[in-house]
């Protein structure tokens, strides 16, 4: 199942969700004020699902911690979240470490400030290597990024 840790997102994991052909799940939460989540609810159902967050970035990691804790107190089977920037400011290797988040995968777009055992690293190299190739022989590039 895919899932995006709030509105914001909805659209892009519907789109992961249809190319995949699998079922969707979206946060929704509401901010007491900048930072800090008051209250998150889910949409959908979650009960008996190995569950992938997606997002664009992460930056203190407590958005996308709570979904976690959250799909996994509604009986999810596991959680890991997929994030092409890793900000990963503040207290967000804290957060990421005691969650109930199994695996937060990112890419090399921004180096890791600190190792952490629940976080996989994946490069970025190959694709714009490719891009640039193409860009260089004035080829396509779409296919690099349109599934």
């Amino acid at each position: 199942m895919i899932a995006s840790p709030d509105m914001g997102g909805s659209k892009r994991a519907y789109a992961y969700s249809k190319a995949l052909e699998c079922d969707v799940v979206i946060c929704y939460k509401q901010r007491a004020k900048a930072n800090v989540i008051s209250h998150m609810e889910l949409i959908g159902d979650v009960k008996g699902k190995n569950v992938v967050l997606v997002d664009d970035m992460v930056d203190t990691a407590g958005t996308l911690t709570k979904a976690a804790d959250l799909m996994m107190e509604r009986g999810a089977l596991s959680v890991r979240a997929i994030c092409t920037h890793p900000i990963l400011s503040g207290n967000a290797y804290k957060n990421i470490e005691s969650s109930q988040l199994q695996e937060l995968i990112v890419t090399d777009s921004i180096p890791l400030k600190q190792k952490s055992d629940k976080i996989r690293v994946l490069t970025c190299a190959d694709l714009f290597a490719g891009v640039m190739h193409n860009v260089q022989y004035n080829r396509s590039i779409s296919s690099k990024f349109i599934m």
